[in-house]
């Protein structure tokens, strides 16, 4: 161990075992996909009683460890209560929860019971929650007290909603978590969990909406092979790492990584029951003596630039980051300040984790300026030619694809209830699945993220990733976050324009546009600048943190 400055940095110790990856894919398929697989067993009562699961930690920084024996018991308990209220294997049941004990114990009872998961983000409008109850046809609705009220009656809300309500908390004339475990307070229900092999569905996850309307993904028991093989290749979690993925579970990144990889994988996982600050992360981090850490890119902005710095006594072996591309600055700070470089990852609700910076021995390589990193082992993908469904030459500007054929871990065949959503995803002879996102791969194999398809600006001809500008803009002392989109111009077809948010104490002005557009001219290139800039409070992002350039776009269209 060592000190420097702010931080402490660990020597990694020595990986676990010694596997070829193609041999270590093989083995979690097999284990996952068997026809008798069961998520009880895979993601509980496989694994010692004893062992501790998950922490759960509260603002106050007080937690409690939740072993798999304890796991075990409640969500026995809850799959019978669940039972009870009619809930048969394949019904789907929604969770509108934060991070908290009765969650994991809710997760637990469902898949134990058969029953698909429908994740709800809290922070959800009842619009959001509708949308995704009555496409699931939720037959139960598992709720935290202070997110009861979105299931009022209203506008989106039916009064006579076809699903039942379960609190976590008190209430007075509904069923709750705690009274529904009440009932088996003697022995533990003796009802086997249901085995649905690995073909058997799971969690029914819906889309962020980055560039339209949420689709349903269902995800299979048999998924769980690659969100392991992600934990132990991509975020190298080790039996004596304390790991904090700091995603929320109501989306992919969070319920992949931060619950169901290291369930599967019996590591234990920090879940943070409180909403997020940069003061509170690091107190989490330091007190907690996190080792490894998985935030999206907003985290880390947010804890670079909070005015209180980097605490002392920080213990960071690995830092990670997906959802979107990493700026710059960010690698440049956290080599600096935390002793570590985030390292960026890159995945979809689809598939989960694909092509990333990967940090275990064996497949770990220097990180290329710019990025994303190369392809997980039980991976193949390509960047196909525009206008053809072929590999295009290295360097060439493209469609990132993935070869079905040569992924063994690639789990998604189509959404549900929506062929022609599916079919836009696949070749038309079903070699490739089409991720939607542009960007190049070097001769290494390295790729290189650019844009979603639907956001690429193309300028005289030339195609433009706003990504690059936005990575520029974002090295401004002025600038928080920035977002480029491109707009209609008679002469180039489409020139850019950009949407900045400053930092706390900064003012837009004339002075800065200009600034910002000989920035971009220096640093990217000389037809790239934005021809206009606007100085705005926040950007349209999903709930997952992505940034929806399309709401930019219509906002553009609208103000014309």
């Amino acid at each position: 161990m060592r000190r420097e400055g702010a931080f402490v940095s660990i020597e990694p110790t020595a990986a676990p075992g010694t596997t070829p990856p193609p041999q270590r894919v093989a083995e979690l398929l097999a284990r996952f996909g068997s026809p008798d697989a069961c998520a009880a067993d895979l993601l509980c009562d496989d694994h010692p009683a004893d062992a501790v699961a998950c922490t759960v930690v509260e603002a106050d920084l007080t937690s409690r460890d939740l072993t798999y024996g304890e796991l075990r018991r409640d969500s026995a308990r809850f799959a019978a209560a669940l039972a009870d209220l009619g809930v048969e294997p394949g019904d789907a049941v929604a969770v509108l929860m934060g991070k908290s004990a009765d969650l994991v114990v809710a997760l637990l009872g469902i898949w134990r019971r058969g029953a698909v998961h429908v994740p709800l983000f809290t922070a959800f409008a009842p619009p959001a929650i509708a949308l995704r109850l009555n496409a699931s046809g939720a037959k139960v609705v598992v709720v935290d007290q202070d997110q009861r009220a979105k299931l009022e009656p209203g506008e989106d809300i039916p009064a006579d909603a076809p699903w039942r309500i379960v609190v976590a908390g008190d209430a007075t004339d509904e069923p709750t978590v705690a009274g529904l475990l009440g009932r088996y307070s003697g022995d533990e229900p003796t009802a086997q969990p249901v085995r649905l092999g690995g073909d058997g569905i799971l969690v029914q996850l819906f889309t962020s909406g980055t560039t339209g309307t949420p689709k349903a993904v269902p995800v299979p028991i048999k998924a769980l092979a690659s969100f392991q093989a992600y934990l132990e290749f991509g975020l190298d979690v080790r039996a004596d790492d304390v790991f904090w993925n700091a995603a929320d579970p109501g989306w992919a990144y969070g319920l992949y990584y931060a619950i169901l990889g290291p369930l599967a994988a019996g590591r234990r996982s920090i879940l943070l029951h409180a909403g997020f600050s940069a003061a509170l992360t690091w107190q989490v981090i330091r007190e907690f003596g996190v080792t490894n850490f998985a935030a999206a890119p907003t985290v880390y902005r947010s804890l670079r630039t909070d005015p209180a710095g980097v605490p002392e006594g920080i213990r960071l072996r690995r830092a990670s980051s997906a959802g979107e591309p990493l700026t710059p600055e960010v690698v440049s700070w956290s080599e600096e300040r935390l002793g570590v470089a985030v390292r960026d990852h890159y995945g979809q609700t689809e598939h989960g984790m694909v092509i990333v910076n990967a940090w275990a021995d064996g497949v770990r390589e220097p990180v290329k300026p710019g990025s994303m990193g190369a392809v997980l082992p039980g991976w193949s993908a390509e960047v196909l030619h525009d206008d053809r469904d072929e590999p295009a030459p290295a360097g060439t500007a493209g469609r990132i694809a993935f070869h079905v054929a040569d992924s063994p871990l690639m789990w998604f065949t189509g959404y549900a209830a929506a062929p022609e959503k599916t079919a836009e995803r696949f070749s038309a002879d079903g070699r490739w699945y089409l991720t939607g996102d542009a960007g190049t791969r070097d001769a290494d194999g390295s790729f290189f993220f650019s844009s979603r398809d639907d956001d690429v600006i193309i300028m005289a001809g030339y195609r433009i990733g706003p990504f690059d500008v936005e990575s520029v803009l974002v090295r401004h002392d002025a600038v928080a976050e920035a977002a480029v989109i491109g707009v209609p111009d008679e002469l180039r077809g489409e020139v850019l324009e950009a949407y900045v948010v400053l930092r706390a104490g900064r003012t837009g002005d004339e002075e800065l546009v200009a600034d910002l557009q000989q920035l971009v001219k220096r640093r990217f290139a000389a037809h790239a600048y934005p021809r206009s800039v606007h100085f705005v409070e926040q950007l349209p992002k999903t709930p997952s943190g992505k940034i929806q350039r399309f709401l930019l776009r219509e906002r553009h269209r609208a103000a014309r």
